[in-house]
């Protein structure tokens, strides 16, 4: 099988999807578009793309920052689906991909940044590729929105700060806007690129200390992805 990440941010790392990609044998490429690097022109050997996070939203402009393209990836989510692919997308790709099938990202309730507890909804637990999250886990976060529904989109499992933490857009589309990915290397990379966010911890109800963030075990939410990802590219 072929993976294909669209990267917006050196510190936005693929993570755990990488690490289990690579340990499963499959082959993977990377558009790293915070390098120029353009979207791919073709999808033909890709069955899976995933498209990362970022400190973009999909109403971010070529003038904010001219690195990101939010109408030319929707375009590209919107080929990749057509064509039967399997997509999934992590933070800003959950809201891309909410997107490009018509509905519109909104804010969060909360902000949320630490790991945080999701709980799976009668979807969610009716859905059998999450059969090994349990009625609750302990997951990492780091947003201030989350992505839009479409009519046919079920909503699998929410936090207490966010009702839409992973969405089931179709069989084989999936947002996470929480970040089941995170490994401490990651973590690192993104407390050193979230300084501002992270020195207001205290004026928010979901928001850790860098200490309290490199404090934690990320390795069980990380084997429920991979189980995730297992049953759906099985």
């Amino acid at each position: 099988m072929h993976i294909q990440f669209i990267i917006h941010e050196h510190f936005e790392a693929p993570g755990a999807y990488e690490i289990w990609g690579k340990s499963r044998g499959h082959t993977l490429s990377y558009t790293r578009v915070y390098q120029g690097d353009p979207l791919p022109e073709e999808l033909g050997t890709t069955d899976l793309l995933i498209i990362m996070g970022g400190p973009q939203s999909p109403a971010t402009t070529p003038e904010e920052c001219p690195w990101f393209d939010a109408q030319a990836e929707k375009t590209l989510i919107s080929r990749a689906i057509e064509a039967g692919k399997t997509v999934i997308g992590v933070c800003l790709g959950s809201q891309l991909i909410g997107e490009a099938l018509g509905a519109a990202f909104c804010h969060s309730p909360e902000k949320e940044i630490g790991k945080f507890p999701v709980r799976l909804t009668d979807a969610g637990k009716a859905n059998p590729l999450f059969a090994d999250f349990g009625h609750e886990l302990n997951v990492g976060h780091w947003h201030n929105d989350m992505p839009g529904l479409t009519p046919q989109a079920k909503v699998l499992a929410y936090s207490e700060g966010c009702p839409r933490q992973i969405v089931e857009y179709g069989e084989r589309v999936y947002g996470f806007q929480c970040h089941m990915e995170l490994t401490p290397e990651v973590v690192e990379l993104l407390i050193e690129h979230s300084q501002n966010d992270l020195r207001r911890a205290g004026e928010f109800r979901f928001v850790e200390t860098a200490e309290k963030l490199r404090s934690h075990d990320y390795r069980e939410m990380n084997q429920v992805l991979f189980s995730f990802l297992d049953k759906l590219t099985a």
